[in-house]
């Protein structure tokens, strides 16, 4: 069984790449294997995990990049060069085109806040995304882990956690919240699985 190269894609603190990082340290990622984090901006506390837990990194700035073309292009080649096999979107807070989705079918995976399909696509990320949960009124939100294709939120789902809200929440709590019991249990979980469907057809 072939393990399977894994980039993390991110731009800010990076807790969801922690959670990967933890998850791999406990064992709970063994036919995976993060090899490499694309930073998008140099700032990312992100950079720091990957640096404290010996994992080699890479900075592409959307804004450095004269295209959005140019800006994929030295992804591409950054992948190639460490034979990435699987592409995790933890946080990352740039729009990938349909060219470049299309070049890694059913290999990116990304972490949603919310119950797909509610509150997501285009406009629906961070903050905003419990933001428009609260006001809704809904009783229960949650975090979904899906294949990414062309459509924002679009791919398979692949899992998904429910998680409650409470009486007094406001949208950092309740982000906070899906964090820890959605998002950090359920993409390590996400990504383990896709990780041995692969080296199991290799």
């Amino acid at each position: 069984m072939k393990v399977q190269n894994i980039a993390v894609f991110v731009s800010g603190g990076g807790t969801n790449l922690q959670a990967l990082i933890d998850a791999q340290n406990a064992g709970k990622i063994v036919s995976g294997k993060i090899t490499l984090v694309i930073a998008s901006n140099p700032a990312a506390y992100a950079l720091t995990r990957a640096a404290n837990a010996g994992i080699e990194s890479a900075v592409v700035s959307r804004k450095e990049a004269a295209t959005q073309a140019e800006f994929e292009e030295k992804i591409v080649s950054l992948l190639a060069e460490k034979n990435i096999d699987l592409i995790v979107l933890a946080g990352f807070m740039c729009i990938l085109s349909e060219s470049f989705t299309k070049r890694y079918p059913q290999r990116i995976i990304n972490v949603h806040p919310s119950l797909i399909p509610s509150f997501c696509g285009k406009g629906y990320y961070g903050l905003r995304v419990h933001e428009a949960a609260l006001s809704y009124g809904v009783k229960v939100t949650g975090a979904t882990v899906h294949f990414v294709n062309e459509i924002p939120d679009g791919g398979r789902i692949l899992l998904q956690k429910a998680v409650a809200i409470q009486d007094g929440d406001t949208p950092e709590i309740l982000q906070k919240r899906v964090m820890e019991e959605a998002e950090w249990q359920i993409l390590p979980q996400a990504v383990e699985m896709v990780c041995k469907e692969y080296s199991l057809k290799e």
